[in-house]
Formats: structure tokens, C-alpha cells, sequence
């Protein structure tokens, strides 16, 4: 580790303290439709679509409603992407003349998308045309990143309002997500990647001639080894800049080259490096203010950021620590002959971003729900590479996916302010609301659901040697580590992954497909249950015994509640991958 290292971490953290504010209390403003200086230029643009929709802006929704056009939403936009995606061969701007996707497949990439996750199991520069990335895959970026804030402002609603039934209208709240925040927001991002070199056209991919040839080894149909010489190179481009910038500001994660953001492409420089970064945390850490600006308590926005905030200089810490030592076994070879393993651990990682900035990335796309990454994390040390595993099944609420990250981070505070009641021997209030049996029992099920995904599918899949563990490059713990990372990002819509997993087989595209469904779908209900609940609730004065939610105290309860919850389910899983392969590494044994 080095003091340039830890100031560029800094720096980072700082800049979107600096950001949070600003951003938060614009998109109040929004949502809350007060005026802002957009409005000249997008107040015609909503009143047009809502007449051309038949949208009735003033009617409002209750929570079973609002949970029904989401969900009604999301499916018809799953349908057409999945459509797309089969007929993309027919369709035009593509130039590469790729088929059709495989039905399996297709659908996987569908649900992936639909749900925020973005898990690619294919490799997009050979797979999808720009039609299908601009129309299909973009056009979700920008629609799960809209439904998922539109949906932390309806659990915000329904902890500020007092006595109603209703939550506010979906289709008003993802239009302005998106008109007001994710699309303005995204033009300039763009501009500001293809000042840095990031590519942006329609052109077909261009053919290099290698200075010198290669030779190739192959397998032809029959199993037989092919010699090929390879004397010239295919250079991918296409509308990379306008999908990178709604990829990251949206917590997507989707890369237009199978590399994501190690690609040159992508990710050119560090200052882009910086901005994506940036783009990923922007919203969702803007979302605390928000939060707090709605609930006329700006104070506890500040300290649910704080608990945040914790957990992300622990995760960090611990990420960039793991890597900077290195493999010690590295080091054992470095004493027989003249090798060193300086700096740390640089497999898998880009030269032109270090060991800081990839440990800072890894950190940053798993504490949201992003999954973009400009590293191998199946490459990192096993403690490196428990880091992003372990921010996802936090529930990725360290900032987490935009939206989802701070309603499920306000989850965890109904059940830290619910445990601060009982050990003082009081009913809970939350902002002046009584937390009941209800409002737990529907905490408790958001939370149980995300485990049992993971743990379940994870044990029945190595289970399934011809099925689950036949597509693993590694065994032992590692090879653990590979499956449960799968499904744990999977369920926590996150879409980074472990590369030694082939995913592109029939099952793990069905099965991961399910937990995705079900890590977006089956959380959400209980979520807008709860927000229903509470909006329909009277506020009590606070007195002397109310737990306040404004304070340092508060905020090391709600980060030890979390960890807690996180270490009881997710650790005895952990113990038998990351691990003890750090453990077996130590006594000279790799995977």
C-alpha cells in the first residue's frame, strides 16, 4: 500500500461527499415537483408522453398498485427485449451480420437486463448487433435504473406521509427519473468519455494486420489439434461512449466488450477511470439526501451516508490491503531465484490503474449494484476477491444499485430501530411511526429471500456434477468461490462474476435467469408492503425514550445490524471458499 494509493481513495470518497448534496436535494426537487431548471425543456416533453399514454399524472397509487404497473412494466419490456434479441438478424445496424441469439440465452440476457443485473454470459462484441445494444440493452439501463429509483421514493414517501393510502404514480416517478435525472446526467457523462478517448460510432469492426503472425492451435469438429497462422486482427468498436455513460450512472454493469471496463475502449484513462467511478456512487449516495430532505430530517440522510460510508473504507481497506501483499507464494519464489512479485498483485489487472484503483473499482461496482469492473475478480487474492463478494451479500446497500440500495438499506434501519425498541423495552418509532409485528414480519421476509436464493441454489448446483461443476476452470474452494459468486451476484442484481465459470450453458442461463427474477421481484413486494404500511400510519411525538436516528449511535447500530446479519447467514459458506483457500495458499497449496 502507498500514500499516492490511499489519497486516490480519498479523493474519491471526498468527491462524492461533495457531489451527495447538490445531487440529492435536485432530485427532491423532482420528485417532489417543485421547480427546477430543467423544467422549460422537459414539462412539455412529460405532458406529451402522459397524453400520448393515457398516463393520469394527479392519481395517485396505492401500494399494491404501484407494485402491479412496476411489475406489469418490467415484463413487457422483458418480452421485447427477448424479442429483439431473437429477430436481430433481420433487423438493421448490423453491420458484423451476427445471428440471431440462441432462445436460452436470450432469455438470461433479458431477465439480466430487466432486472438491473446486467450478467453477460456471452461476449457482446460477437454476439449482439448495435441495434440490439442501443435499442435493447441501453434502453434497459436507462428503465431498471429509473424503476429502481422510483421505487426508493415510494418507500421514502411512505415513511414521510402520514395517514394515506397511496405512494405516488409509477409512471409519473420513472418518467422524471428518467427525463430529469439519468438522461441529462448521461448526455454529458458521454461527452465527457469520448473527450477521453472513448469510442462512439456506427461504423463496422476494422481489420489490423499484426506486424508479425501467429500461430494459432485450434480443435476442429473431431477433437483434433489445428495449427492456424493468424496474421491479422478484427478491432471491435460501435456506440460504446452512449452506453458506458447510462451503464455506470444506472448501476448497470453491461459492457459493450466482453472486458468491460478494462477495455481500452471503455475505460481508456485513469480520469476516465475516475469518472465512472464517480458515475456509479453519484445517485445512489445523492439518494441519502434525498432521503433525508423528503422526511424533513437531513440529518438522518447524513448518518444512514455515514453507516455507508463505514462499510465502504472497511470493504476497501481490506481489498486493497489483500492485494498489495501479494501471493506469499510468490515471495517464496522470489527467494530461490531473482523474481519478485513487486508491488503486490498485478494478475488480472490493468497497469494503466494499479493496485489502488483496481481495488477501489472492485469495491466500488460491488457496493452498488453495478458489476462493472476493470479487473478479473476471479484473478485478486482470496481475501481481495471475498471483498466484492461479501458487499453483495450485504444486500448491496453500501450506496448500493440506484434506488435499490437505499430502500434496502432503510430495511436494515426499520429492523435496527425495531432491536434498539426491544432492548429498551419499548415500542420502536421510526421518524414518529410505530414499527409493528407487520412492518417486521415484511423486513424479515426481504431479507430472508436473498440468502435462501443464494445458499440454495449454490448447494444444489455443486451437487450437479454434469450440470453445475462441469463448467468450472477451477476446483477445491476457489471452484466454491466461482459458483457462489455466480448466484450471489445474480440474486443481488450486481452481474460481475468470477471468470473461471462458464456460465453460457443451458442451466446456469435458466437458473441464474430465476434468481435474478427473484433477487429484483420477490424483494420488492415485501419492500412496497411495508412503505404502504407506514404511509397509512398517524406520527407520534417523540419522547424522552425515542430511539433518535440522527446520531453517531445510531448510525454504528444500523452498520453493526448489518454486519451481523451478513456474517451469521453468509459465513460458514465463506469459510469453505475464500476462506480457506487464503488459509491452504499460506501453507503452499493453490487452486
Amino acid at each position: 500500500m502507498t500514500e499516492n494509493g490511499w489519497f486516490q481513495i480519498a479523493l474519491f470518497f471526498l468527491l462524492i461527499v461533495l457531489i451527495a448534496r447538490p445531487l440529492g436535494i435536485y432530485m427532491a426537487d423532482v420528485f417532489e415537483r417543485r421547480k427546477t431548471f430543467l423544467d422549460p425543456m422537459l414539462v412539455p416533453i412529460e405532458r406529451f408522453l402522459y397524453r400520448l399514454t393515457g398516463v393520469e399524472a394527479d392519481k395517485e397509487m396505492r401500494w399494491t398498485e404501484y407494485g402491479i404497473a412496476m411489475l406489469f412494466f418490467s415484463l413487457v419490456s422483458m418480452l421485447v427485449l427477448y424479442l429483439i434479441e431473437r429477430v436481430q438478424a433481420w433487423l438493421p445496424w448490423n453491420p458484423q451480420h451476427w445471428p440471431n441469439v440462441p432462445a436460452v440465452l436470450a432469455l438470461n440476457t433479458a431477465a439480466s437486463f430487466t432486472t438491473n443485473t446486467n450478467w453477460q454470459s456471452y461476449v457482446p462484441e460477437t454476439t449482439m448487433s448495435y441495434l440490439t445494444q442501443m435499442a435493447g440493452l441501453a434502453y434497459h439501463n436507462f428503465t431498471s435504473a429509473a424503476v429502481g429509483m422510483a421505487l426508493a421514493i415510494a418507500m421514502v414517501r411512505g415513511i414521510s406521509r402520514r395517514e394515506q393510502n397511496t405512494l405516488g404514480n409509477f409512471w409519473v416517478d420513472a418518467t422524471r427519473a428518467i427525463l430529469w435525472v439519468l438522461l441529462p446526467i448521461s448526455i454529458v457523462f458521454a461527452l465527457a468519455l469520448v473527450s477521453q478517448g472513448v469510442v462512439q460510432n456506427l461504423r463496422p469492426y476494422d481489420t489490423a494486420r499484426l506486424l508479425e503472425s501467429q500461430k494459432v492451435v485450434t480443435q476442429d469438429s473431431a477433437g483434433r489439434s489445428v495449427t492456424q497462422t493468424v496474421a491479422t486482427q478484427t478491432i471491435a468498436q460501435g456506440p460504446v461512449a452512449s452506453q458506458e455513460a447510462i451503464k455506470m450512472l444506472g448501476t448497470n454493469g453491461g459492457g459493450f466488450f466482453n472486458t468491460n471496463s478494462a477495455h481500452p475502449f471503455e475505460n481508456p484513462t485513469p480520469f476516465s477511470n475516475l469518472l465512472e467511478m464517480l458515475a456509479i456512487f453519484a445517485i445512489a449516495a445523492g439518494l441519502t439526501v434525498t432521503m433525508g430532505h423528503m422526511t424533513h430530517s437531513p440529518r438522518h440522510g447524513w448518518a444512514v451516508f455515514a453507516a455507508m460510508g463505514i462499510l465502504f473504507f472497511a470493504g476497501v481497506t481490506t481489498a486493497y490491503w489483500a492485494e498489495a501483499r501479494g501471493n506469499p507464494l510468490m515471495h517464496g519464489v522470489a527467494q530461490q531465484t531473482s523474481a519478485t512479485q513487486a508491488g503486490g498483485n498485478m494478475e488480472g489487472k490493468e497497469v494503466r490503474f494499479g493496485i489502488a484503483n483496481s481495488a477501489l473499482f472492485a469495491t466500488v461496482t460491488t457496493d452498488a449494484s453495478c458489476g462493472a469492473v476493470n479487473g478479473m475478480h476471479d484473478s485478486f487474492t482470496p481475501l481481495g476477491g471475498m471483498v466484492p463478494m461479501v458487499n453483495i451479500m450485504l444486500g448491496e446497500i453500501i450506496f448500493g444499485g440506484v434506488g435499490a440500495g437505499l430502500y434496502g438499506m432503510l430495511i436494515f434501519v426499520i429492523l435496527s430501530v425495531f432491536i434498539a425498541g426491544l432492548m429498551v423495552g419499548r415500542t420502536p418509532e421510526y421518524l414518529g411511526k410505530k414499527i409493528e409485528a407487520y412492518d417486521v414480519k415484511m423486513a424479515m421476509l426481504y431479507v430472508l429471500v436473498f440468502p435462501l436464493l443464494i445458499l440454495g441454489f449454490t448447494a444444489v448446483t455443486v451437487l450437479l456434477p454434469h450440470l453445475g461443476l462441469s463448467s468450472l476452470a477451477n476446483a477445491g474452494p476457489h471452484g466454491l468461490s466461482e459458483v457462489l459468486y455466480a448466484f450471489t451476484s445474480a440474486a443481488g442484481n450486481n452481474g460481475s462474476a468470477f471468470a473461471g465459470l462458464n456460465a453460457n450453458t443451458n442451466y446456469y442461463n435458466l437458473t441464474l435467469a430465476i434468481v435474478m427474477l427473484c433477487g429484483r421481484f420477490l424483494m420488492i413486494v415485501p419492500m412496497l408492503a411495508v412503505a404502504g404500511n407506514l404511509a397509512r400510519k398517524k406520527i407520534a411525538p417523540a419522547s424522552a425514550g425515542t430511539f433518535p436516528v440522527t446520531t453517531p449511535l445510531f448510525t454504528i447500530l444500523l452498520t453493526g445490524v448489518i454486519v451481523i446479519v451478513g456474517a451469521l447467514t453468509f459465513f460458514p459458506a465463506l469459510t469453505l471458499g475464500p476462506i480457506l483457500e487464503h488459509l491452504l495458499m499460506y501453507a503452499g497449496k493453490t487452486f
